[in-house]
């Protein structure tokens, strides 16, 4: 195949979207890119149920997990922990800037605090084998955005750290909500390419506003990788993509390739008693653009919520997709004929 660094392309960690069930969806959809998990909490994974919140397939390699937190011992016993337990990857994040991370001064009220974060990462890095790496924004509220960067990348460079996942936009931690921090700041992707040009020893990868796999691509001839988020979410076929346009393989994977493969998961999780809208939840995109993908949404959707819904349910959405596309085809074969005449 090849040996294109996993960092290539990524599928950027989402609170409440990525987890297990839609990495190991997304997984078959792309062999290669590297999938994160959820952001997770220190605390949470010391305190709380491990199993729970760090269970995984192994269908998900490789596989990131994303931390939160700010405290460097707290961080390097989770190290340790993702390391025990499989991950490929450590990813400190310094970009979230939802009120919870806030409360917990953590997330994006990092960028405040290079040193404290090079302090976190340096304890990460002693503490486990795995590459441990930094997802970061470009600074919050009115910070200059060049000096806010290159303090935190400098920093945790000389820690030791030589991977950073940016998202080209602050964070305005007053005034915007989480959803509005998405899409209202502008983007510098200029400032993320200086990032590059400035320390080419580092593996710079870029967030943010990346719609389509041309633009990812584009990116390519600045930085060393890109990540996706809400696109690759809620139009998961170009993750079918990825793997022949990063990575060197023959071809794509289809939509319907992606759900034969996913049967076998869905069934072992089924069968543990996972609930099927907790699994389908994530799929219902998979049929964007393609006749049909609206009926096979709606089956998904209402299909799978009734007492005992199984596979048959994603049996009848895929029924209906094909149907759709064999009357689209027949259409267009009339009119075709239409014209001979």
């Amino acid at each position: 195949m090849t040996d294109t660094p996993p960092h290539t392309f990524s599928v950027a960690p989402m609170m409440d979207w990525t987890d297990r069930h839609c990495r190991a969806f997304h997984r078959t959809l792309t062999r290669h890119a590297l999938l994160y998990t959820e952001m997770v909490t220190s605390r949470a994974i010391i305190h709380g149920d491990q199993d729970k919140l760090l269970g995984f397939s192994e269908v998900e390699h490789p596989v990131a997990l994303q931390l939160g937190g700010s405290d460097p011992d707290e961080l390097a016993a989770c190290a340790r922990i993702a390391e025990a337990r499989g991950y490929d990857e450590v990813n400190l994040n310094c970009g979230c800037p939802s009120d919870r991370v806030q409360s917990g001064s953590f997330g994006a009220c990092l960028m405040r605090e290079p040193q404290l974060v090079a302090d976190c990462m340096q304890a990460m890095g002693e503490a486990t084998r795995l590459p441990v790496t930094v997802k970061c924004r470009i600074g919050v509220d009115d910070q200059d955005e060049q000096l806010a960067l290159f303090a935190l990348v400098e920093a945790c460079a000389r820690a030791g750290v030589n991977t950073f996942i940016v998202h080209a936009r602050k964070a305005w931690l007053k005034g915007l909500s989480p959803k509005e921090n998405r899409d209202i700041p502008p983007l510098n992707y200029d400032l993320v390419y200086a990032l590059k040009r400035a320390y080419p020893d580092l593996t710079i990868s870029i967030n943010g506003g990346i719609g389509t796999l041309e633009a990812a691509q584009g990116h390519l001839s600045h930085v060393d990788g890109v990540m996706l988020g809400r696109v690759a979410y809620h139009e998961p076929a170009l993750l079918g993509q990825v793997d022949r346009l990063f990575f060197g393989a023959e071809a794509d994977v289809t939509p319907f390739e992606a759900l034969a493969a996913y049967r076998p998961y869905m069934a072992q999780q089924l069968g543990v008693g996972v609930h099927l809208p907790a699994i389908t939840r994530h799929m219902l995109g998979l049929m964007h653009g393609l006749p049909g993908a609206r009926a096979f949404r709606r089956i998904l959707t209402v299909e799978s919520i009734r007492p005992g819904a199984g596979i048959e349910v994603l049996d009848e959405a895929e029924a209906a997709v094909h149907e759709a596309m064999n009357a689209a085809s027949a259409r267009r074969e009339a009119y075709a004929e239409s014209l001979r005449v």
